[in-house]
């Protein structure tokens, strides 16, 4: 989910059925997944400044709700978790660039085995075990978010040759069977890095940006935060180019459009944390035939709910088993906006680039995390570390002159332990935990952290896993950077605890 997500859901009338009593058949899928966005960086979430009108469309002809959240904080664990309804510690891909195993029940299988065109495009990102789960996929260039290795000494750059990821989109909906009912898992590389101009026309300018609290408001932060913003409005048109196939199918209005993104911004303090910047997305869903136009609900949902809604939206009973016994469908809230779903979202921090390990449990407005490897800096992303407001922030601590809130990458011991009020304090800027004043937030929100832990079999690993670039400069390691990357199994023994 580096990296949102478009899920469409067909409901198709028969045309043969009796008058008065019109059956539906099971509805098409169809998932967009935005790679690196953060949240609220489109006009639907209330940015002022970076054009999104197609995403925005959907927000105004569907549901938007205000608090989603994601499994974990990294690009392919977030789809390993997505797809096969588990948390990350369970689907033996929790670290980036760990494939899918072999044998993992997926949604997109069980949706094949019940007659369903299954087809992917765009970035791929889960290995080669489940590549059967698709009919067909049309998969981006791995450049995109793998690092390759320089030539002739130059430093290596990840650019793909499609650079958006969304290019064959419309490709893969023109070629469906259109006999079958039909799931669609849409991958964008946008907003991934790396960056350069010419990716919006015309682009987006320095006095756009607006620079987060934890980032320093310099030249270099506003010129990445720029070039992001134009990856968002790139995407943005590919979303645009998918509803209007849509229309041209004559499916648009019995059509479930779900996005959101699979990790936050790739910046400092934002992805690979457990902050919001890391873990909230956006989720907008858009069904004309079923949901009232311009809603929006406060019900919390998480990713890993997402299979088992698929699965119980196509009429499949066995859904309501599939995945990890946590997954909840939100079905019921597509017909009803204002009904619960989750009292607590969880979500996990394992490797990427560099060791971590951190859980956190929130919910609309509280947020508490576990620090497990307390004498690890949160170094962010290595393609965040070569990036300009990095390098920018390298220079800015070495002269002293970034504040509190932007030296909390750098910062190591940390805190085993931060408490959030998002209501009073949406930039997470100020840990509550040692106020007494919230002492009993703390303790009921550990307890069903506990609770949690125990009920799905989480752990904290018996070894670590090396870092594969340097924590400054974010270059390769090449004494233990492999490329492809070596499997949970081939690495420690097993696909479950180690």
């Amino acid at each position: 989910m580096a990296c949102g997500f478009i899920l469409q859901l067909t409901w198709l009338q028969n045309g043969n059925a009796a008058e008065g009593n019109k059956a539906q058949t099971p509805p098409n899928f169809v998932l967009m997944i935005a790679d690196d966005m953060n949240w609220d960086d489109c006009g639907a979430y209330g940015h002022p400044a970076i054009r999104t009108p197609s995403i925005d469309r959907l927000a105004s002809e569907g549901l938007r709700f205000r608090h989603a959240y994601l499994t974990t904080n990294s690009c392919s664990p977030s789809r390993a978790s997505i797809i096969t309804g588990k948390y990350p510690h369970n689907t033996g891909a929790e670290q980036l660039h760990w494939p899918v195993p072999a044998g993992s029940p997926t949604f997109t299988a069980m949706l094949r085995s019940m007659g369903y065109y299954t087809a992917a495009a765009g970035k791929w990102h889960m290995g080669d075990p489940i590549r059967a789960d698709f009919d067909k996929i049309y998969e981006a260039s791995t450049a995109g978010f793998v690092l390759p290795s320089g030539k002739d000494g130059e430093p290596p750059k990840m650019v793909a040759e499609e650079p958006s990821g969304c290019e064959n989109w419309e490709k893969a909906l023109d070629e469906r069977d259109k006999s079958k009912p039909f799931c669609m898992w849409l991958a964008a590389l946008d907003p991934h890095r790396e960056y350069t101009d010419g990716s919006l026309d015309p682009p987006h300018h320095a006095e756009d940006v607006i620079v987060p609290t934890h980032l320093p408001d310099t030249a270099d932060v506003r010129e990445d935060l720029r070039l992001y913003y134009d990856e968002i409005g790139r995407l943005d048109q590919y979303v645009g180019k998918v509803i209007a196939k849509l229309d041209e199918q004559g499916v648009a209005q019995n059509t479930v459009v779900l996005f959101i993104s699979d990790n936050g911004r790739p910046f400092p303090r934002d992805k690979t944390t457990l902050y919001d910047g890391g873990i909230r997305t956006p989720w907008i869903v858009r069904w004309p035939a079923k949901i009232t136009a311009g809603d929006t609900t406060d019900a919390l949902v998480s990713s890993v709910d997402i299979a088992k809604t698929f699965l119980e939206l196509a009429g499949e009973p066995s859904g309501a088993e599939f995945g990890s016994s946590e997954a909840r469908s939100f079905a019921h809230v597509l017909s009803d906006p204002t009904a619960t779903h989750r009292d607590f979202a969880f979500a996990e921090d394992h490797w990427h680039d560099y060791e971590d390990h951190a859980r956190c449990i929130v919910n609309q407005q509280f947020k508490l995390i576990r620090n497990d490897y307390v004498d690890l800096a949160p170094t962010p992303s290595a393609d965040a570390g070569r990036g300009l407001s990095w390098q920018n922030m390298l220079k800015l601590e070495s002269a002293g002159e970034l504040t509190p809130e932007q030296q909390t990458c750098f910062r190591a011991p940390r805190p085993q332990w931060e408490l959030f009020d998002l209501q009073r304090d949406p930039g997470e800027l100020a840990n509550l935990i040692d106020d007494p004043a919230y002492a009993s937030i703390v303790a009921g929100m550990k307890s069903r952290l506990e609770s949690w832990t125990a009920q799905t079999g989480d752990y904290i690993p018996s070894e670590r896993t090396p870092d594969e670039f340097d924590r400054v400069t974010g270059e390769p390691d090449h004494s233990v950077r492999v490329r492809p990357r070596r499997s949970k199994e081939e690495t420690f023994g097993t696909n479950g605890k180690y």
